[in-house]
């Protein structure tokens, strides 16, 4: 079956033009890790950023950030814990990376000002997570690890005046050059002056750091910005995407009831990493026994039990168990989550909690190898919107706030070495196209029922089928139709990875095909857009199971 997506977006004729060496997408610990690192490098780097500084996905992180930092713990274990969660799909090499530098980039995130909490003898308190056989999650205030990491990062970027910040700033398009790298890409800034509007940001390398694709899903636990921008514009200039089906929903968010939409609460893995477990209706521990780690398997084993369940016996939810955690514990270690259930009629000293998986994260996305590096010249990917290979086929808990900021940081080493000189725009050939603003629901509709938790052949086709029958013909040109056409695009994509996938590996859950096949499946799907048209892909790879 052939796909047929836009090219490029509608949208106006720029009306201003800027230039920088380095334009950054996304302003969470990856975009704001490549600005500092790269400041004293390059002449100039402008951000961009959909909101303000302090709007994306790190923000929310609840958790923390895995590294092997405690006595004992060392990367070699760490690697065992991200490859067993990665069900034999990562890439060993930037696994190690990842692992092998965590640490230090955790110590360079401490010197900018990030406060972690510490034990009482001044040592950092770690906590313990899904898939982690050591206690190693760095957390700060509690569960607010993404809000401090954020905020020190963006006290250090005010203080740096070489970076010029877009905020309320959509990326609309890559602009291509002749020799088929990346000229400078177009911007709509909502605003006040000369960069009001829709303009072209001229530029030596661009850097996507722009986070996820949640609300491609009805319920998610990533805001409202998180529409795939990042991953749709690099497939449309030509990059390659890799392992959009794995897709990784969190088991335990809380449930809000049938008719709840959009970012929905977090309860952190670090709950059940406290004591906290998971009963059914009836009171039951149903995770004893499903894996040696019981309530705190990987996010995929968790996810699946739920559901399992769920379809068992009929309920919409399952429940989570943090009662005997004591007034003390809660109000020290998890206060916002407290606070956010009390908010939805829940005390969870008294109460249990609600919970159900939703989409929480993107293990794939665009290509890049071990230096960020995307397929297409000039192009560089870090943290969610990449596919660096370290997450596999499932995502380790607490190991994406870590991947944003080692591998931004090796970008900052390699970039200013091979910055490509100034380049003038090509003629644009690529075919034109917008969905409308109103297709939004029933795209996530489709997604959540027919691409979510469990799919099947005929899901995945009725899916298919359905995004194909949306039309991008639309003229009315405006940022929620940018975003729709964003959606769309990596929607179908994904379905049509998930599609191609027939086995059960990590978070891709095939109920007629329930068992994982190495022998047939052990490798990558890829998506590019080039002059034939839209290509997905199969490539086999070795498995990466630890040995």
């Amino acid at each position: 079956m052939s796909i047929d997506l836009p090219g490029r977006l509608r949208a106006p004729v720029p009306g201003w033009t800027a230039r920088a060496d380095v334009v950054i997408v996304g302003s969470g610990i990856a975009g704001l890790t490549a600005a500092l690192r790269l400041r004293d490098q390059v002449d100039t780097i402008a951000v961009v950023t959909k909101d303000v500084l302090a709007a994306g996905s790190t923000n929310w992180a609840q958790g923390g950030i895995a590294a092997a930092l405690g006595e004992g713990d060392t990367p070699d274990q760490h690697e065992v814990d991200t490859l067993v969660a990665g069900a034999g799909a990562c890439d060993l090499e930037a696994v190690r990376v990842l692992v092998g530098e965590g640490k230090e980039a955790v110590e360079e995130l401490i010197s900018w000002g990030a406060n972690f909490d510490k034990e009482d003898d001044g040592t950092l308190s770690l906590g313990m997570e899904g898939g982690h056989h050591r206690h190693r999650i760095a957390h700060a205030n509690g569960d607010a690890t993404g809000a401090e990491i954020q905020r020190a990062l963006i006290e250090a970027v005010e203080q740096a005046p070489e970076i010029h910040v877009f905020e309320h700033a959509m990326v609309v398009d890559l602009v291509p050059d002749a020799e088929g790298g990346v000229a400078g890409l177009t911007l709509h800034v909502v605003g006040e002056g000369d960069d009001d509007g829709v303009g072209l940001v001229l530029t030596r390398a661009v850097i996507l750091a722009s986070g996820g694709l949640g609300q491609v899903f009805s319920q998610t636990t990533n805001p409202a910005v998180s529409t795939a921008d990042g991953m749709a514009v690099a497939f449309r200039a030509g990059a390659r995407l890799r392992d959009l089906e794995f897709v990784q929903f969190h088991p335990t968010v809380m449930y809000l009831g049938p008719d709840s939409r959009g970012q929905q609460p977090l309860i952190s893995e670090a709950v059940r990493g406290e004591g906290a477990f998971l009963v059914d209706w009836e009171g039951a521990r149903f995770m004893q026994g499903v894996h040696e780690l019981a309530d705190l398997a990987p996010r995929d084993i968790v996810a699946k039990a739920i559901m399992a369940r769920m379809l068992e016996t009929g309920h919409p939810n399952m429940w989570l168990d943090a009662r005997h955690l004591g007034q003390a514990e809660w109000e020290k270690r998890f206060p916002n989550i407290l606070a956010s259930c009390r908010s939805h009629g829940v005390d969870p000293l008294v109460d249990l909690i609600p919970v159900a998986p939703a989409c929480h994260y993107a293990s794939g996305g665009v290509a890049t190898d071990l230096w960020g590096r995307s397929t297409l010249p000039g192009l560089y990917a870090t943290g969610e919107v990449a596919c660096s290979g370290v997450h596999g086929a499932n995502r380790l808990a607490s190991n994406s706030l870590l991947e944003g900021l080692v591998f931004s940081r090796r970008i900052a080493e390699v970039l200013p070495g091979e910055l490509r000189a100034w380049s003038q725009p090509a003629e644009d050939r690529r075919p034109v196209g917008l969905a409308a603003d109103d297709v939004r629901r029933t795209m996530q509709e489709t997604m959540t029922g027919k691409v979510g938790v469990l799919r099947g052949a005929t899901g995945l086709a009725e899916a298919a089928a359905s995004l194909d029958a949306i039309p991008t013909d639309a003229t009315d040109v405006d940022a929620t139709a940018w975003e729709n056409t964003n959606l769309l695009t990596v929607s179908r994509l994904l379905t049509e990875a998930a599609a191609g996938r027939e086995e059960t590996r990590g978070s891709h859950w095939r109920e007629d095909f329930p068992e994982r096949n190495d022998a047939r499946w052990s490798g990558h799907f890829d998506a590019v857009l080039g002059v034939g048209g839209v290509a997905v892909t199969f490539s086999s790879a070795t498995p990466t199971d630890p040995r």
